[in-house]
């Protein structure tokens, strides 16, 4: 009887004791759940939150454009226009493979292609599908709900000048990143700096709601250039039309304000369209004008003759004697064509562009004088500006292995040194601007330091010199009716691997206009004519008289010629030619049937110009 009562005992005291234990066992479970709970809540609250946020909040790009470009007067010569880029999740589509086809005939895209670039891919979460597309067309192909396929928002270059103003502007690449000309150059200032948000995506990667704006973006800011729209139209017309005309490589045209170094034009053939730049070669995207080095030919007298003014060694009234029209140097020989020119002055050494003349001229310069003197003109200079590429040029340094007994002579003509049309309109821009250099500029308002390099009287000599070769010498096709006109012709052999090449040349006008208050200063240049015309007065002239013509009307410049236009008026002319009646050259009908070839025997093999391709200095 007692047995019994021990079993009902244990059995009592074995539920009790479990109880307590099950209950221990729960209350430490639920602690723990409070603690970890709290630990997640409150410690280490900071990890779990961005481990959730990373699987359904992202920041997303907030796309901006680029500043506008304008001209002088406000017109827009780039402008950005928002388009838009499709891209897919190829891991989300690969797991759909039936809606492939519907893409790839949405993308206008082979099958096989899409899925070999889905493939290639298959390891990553994103890949550009199309680029740059109409924004409605991207909507339409979003709107298909393909899984993984997205769009964004982005802006693409427009140019709405064309082939005008493609290489003053340059291009943009696929990311809207500058890559040539000022684009490239003020990369910094045009980009702007894109925006941030974070958004909500659900599992299919599709954007619920937008949450906070991380940054905002901030747009490129505009820039003003120098250029007028306007007179670069005409430039680049004029231009084509010449090198159209005498079947020429190519081209190219530079004006400029000689009183703040502002380039109001600069234009260049062959050019392209950087509106669609995949299909431009590279040799048509190089700013000539800039880059390619020429030599000066004739358009270097002036310079010479302002050097030798400056250092009071002649005066325009000082004789030269020419004769018999040839020069001999050692084993080589100086020639004047077409005619022996007898006995000139100064003033006619400029005028007859007498190659025997400027030799003599520049014999008087002591080397190092004549070398400084073409340097600080801003040849062998780099011009800064701030065009990317600009070559720097190649003059001889006195006393160099590249300096001869001849290199003074052939230089004092032309010869011998290599330059940049830029350059060129950098030191004319200083002879009608009171012997002031300044630095070019394609930005409007911008005030660089003017730097004296000659006396203001020598370089008003200088200009009144070269209105002779405009009413009596060669370039009477630059002049411009009510006008006076400053300016030289150039003709320059080409140099080639093997020296200088029979049949190709530089054809070069360079001039000022007007010239009693000179506003422009202009040189055209036309590469390897072969039309049957080998002067620069038959061929750059020209485009110069037609130019800056248009140009004088455009900027409102009054005329400094008025009896002249008063003349023409009076015999019924305006309105015609609009070139001034001048007195023929007599030597014009004598020197028409002789081959241009002779011309340039004046050209010693001694005083041939460094190769520019190997030699040329480019900042």
């Amino acid at each position: 009887m007692n047995a019994p009562r021990r079993n009902r005992n244990r059995s009592q005291f074995n539920l009790s004791t479990r109880m307590l234990m099950v209950g221990a066992g729960l209350g430490l479970c639920a602690v723990t759940l409070v603690g970890r709970a709290a630990y997640v809540q409150l410690v280490n609250s900071d990890f779990y939150q961005r481990q959730g946020e990373a699987r359904y909040l992202r920041e997303v790009p907030i796309a901006t454009s680029r500043g506008m470009i304008t001209d002088r007067n406000g017109e827009p010569v780039a402008v950005s226009t928002p388009v838009a880029s499709v891209w897919v999740n190829p891991q989300e589509l690969l797991r759909a493979p039936e809606r492939i086809p519907e893409l790839a005939q949405a993308l206008s895209l082979p099958v096989d292609e899409l899925t070999a670039k889905l493939t290639q891919k298959a390891d990553k979460e994103f890949l550009y599908l199309r680029r740059r597309m109409n924004p409605d067309v991207a909507a339409q192909i979003v709107a298909l709900k393909i899984p993984g396929v997205f769009s964004q928002r982005e802006f693409r270059r427009y140019y709405p000048q064309g082939e005008a103003l493609a290489h003053v502007l340059g291009f943009t690449n696929i990311d809207d990143h500058g890559q040539e000309g000022l684009e490239l150059a003020f990369d910094d200032w045009l980009r702007g700096k894109p925006g941030a948000k974070k958004v909500i995506r659900d599992r299919k990667g599709a954007i619920v709601e937008s949450i906070d704006l991380v940054r905002p973006a901030e747009p490129g800011k505009d820039l003003t250039l120098s250029i007028d729209r306007r007179i670069q139209f005409l430039a680049m017309r004029e231009l084509r039309n010449a090198v159209v005309e005498n079947k020429a490589a190519g081209g190219s045209v530079v004006i400029m304000d000689v009183a703040t170094g502002e380039v109001l034009a600069m234009a260049n053939l062959p050019t392209y369209n950087p509106n669609a730049i995949s299909g431009a070669r590279a040799d048509a995207r190089r700013n000539r004008a800039v880059t390619d080095l020429v030599e000066p030919g004739s358009t270097m007298k002036p310079l010479t003759v302002a050097t030798a003014l400056q250092n009071h060694l002649v005066t325009p009234d000082t004789q030269i004697d020419t004769n018999p029209g040839y020069l001999t140097l050692g084993r080589y020989t100086i020639r004047d064509v077409p005619r022996n020119n007898g006995v000139l002055d100064v003033t006619g050494v400029i005028t007859r562009s007498s190659n025997i003349g400027a030799a003599k001229i520049a014999a008087r310069i002591p080397d190092r004088t004549f070398y400084d003197s073409v340097r600080a003109f801003g040849y062998g200079v780099a011009p800064h500006s701030g065009f990317p590429g600009e070559s720097v040029g190649v003059v001889p340094v006195p006393g160099s292995a590249g300096w001869y007994g001849t290199t003074k002579t052939t230089m004092s003509y032309g010869y011998g040194l290599s330059v940049t049309p830029l350059q060129i309109a950098q030191a004319y821009s200083a002879l009608a601007n009171g012997g002031r250099v300044i630095q070019p500029t394609f930005v409007k308002g911008q005030h660089n330091e003017a730097r004296q390099v000659i006396e203001p009287g020598v370089a008003r000599e200088v200009v009144r010199m070269m209105e002779t070769v405009v009413t009596q010498g060669g370039a009477k096709g630059a002049a411009i009716l009510g006008y006076h006109v400053a300016g030289k012709t150039g003709t320059a052999r080409k140099n080639g691997p093997r020296g200088y090449e029979q049949g190709h040349y530089n054809l070069l006008f360079a001039g000022v206009v007007p010239a009693t208050n000179p506003r422009f200063a202009a040189v055209i240049v036309v590469n390897d004519p072969q039309g049957g015309k080998y002067y620069g007065g038959q061929v750059s002239a020209p485009v110069f008289h037609s130019v800056m013509e248009g140009t004088l009307r455009l900027m409102d410049v009054p005329p400094d010629d008025i009896q002249s236009w008063l003349a023409a008026q009076a015999a019924g002319k305006v309105g015609n030619a609009a070139v001034l009646p001048v007195a023929a050259d007599p030597a014009d009908a004598a020197g028409a049937d002789i081959d241009a070839a002779t011309e340039f025997d004046a050209a010693m093999p001694t005083a041939r110009a460094p190769q520019p391709a190997a030699q040329e200095v480019r900042q």
